[in-house]
């Protein structure tokens, strides 16, 4: 099994004031470099989700795969997924930019409870709510998922669930605070001051 990984960054940051989150520092390290040093290592390949100029996130060291058809998430991990098949991989493991503290052993998790779906797709999940970003997704289902698009049907969690996508459950529910506005970012920040990994 060779599991490759991309990093979300592909949203618009709206109600962060137009800012692009892969490029917000949280304790002077950029949103993409944490998202790298924490999923790296867990997957053989890593690529960012962007549109726009991949010039800006040049720094991340990473392949930027733009969206074909940009229609949120659901367009990066296309993307994203093309461009794995083409270097071999067998799925992509895929995070969201703006969620600092992702686990460090979300990877491996999510293969575990992939092994309970058919299709072999997987969601995380804590404190009952799932996280539709942070997933397993074989490159099996780029056929149905560019149709799935092409429909214009672009809900993450809806096309998980049609193939019958299992959930890897997370104890902490801190670890997927996600940092959608100015105040959010203020609290990553003070989780980081009191010691969060």
């Amino acid at each position: 099994m060779r599991i490759f990984g991309v990093i979300l960054a592909g949203g618009e940051g709206r109600r962060m004031g137009g800012a692009d989150k892969a490029l917000l520092h949280l304790a002077g390290i950029t949103l993409a470099a944490r998202a790298v040093a924490r999923l790296g290592p867990q997957v053989e390949g890593l690529a960012i989700s962007a549109n726009g100029d991949p010039a800006r996130l040049s720094g991340a060291g990473l392949t930027v795969v733009p969206d074909a058809v940009p229609q949120g998430p659901l367009s990066g991990i296309l993307a994203a997924l093309d461009w794995a098949a083409a270097q071999g991989a067998t799925a992509v493991a895929s995070v969201a930019v703006d969620t600092p503290f992702f686990p460090q052993d979300l990877v491996p998790r999510l293969i575990w409870a992939a092994e309970g779906s058919a299709a072999g797709v997987a969601l995380a999940e804590s404190a009952g709510q799932v996280h539709p970003t942070f997933g397993l997704w074989p490159v099996g289902l780029r056929d149905d998922l560019r149709a799935t698009l092409s429909r214009g049907e672009a809900r993450v969690l809806g096309f998980a669930d049609r193939h019958g996508a299992a959930r890897a459950r997370f104890a902490d529910d801190r670890a997927f605070l996600n940092l959608n506005r100015p105040e959010d970012l203020s609290q990553a920040e003070a989780l980081l001051q009191g010691s969060r990994p």
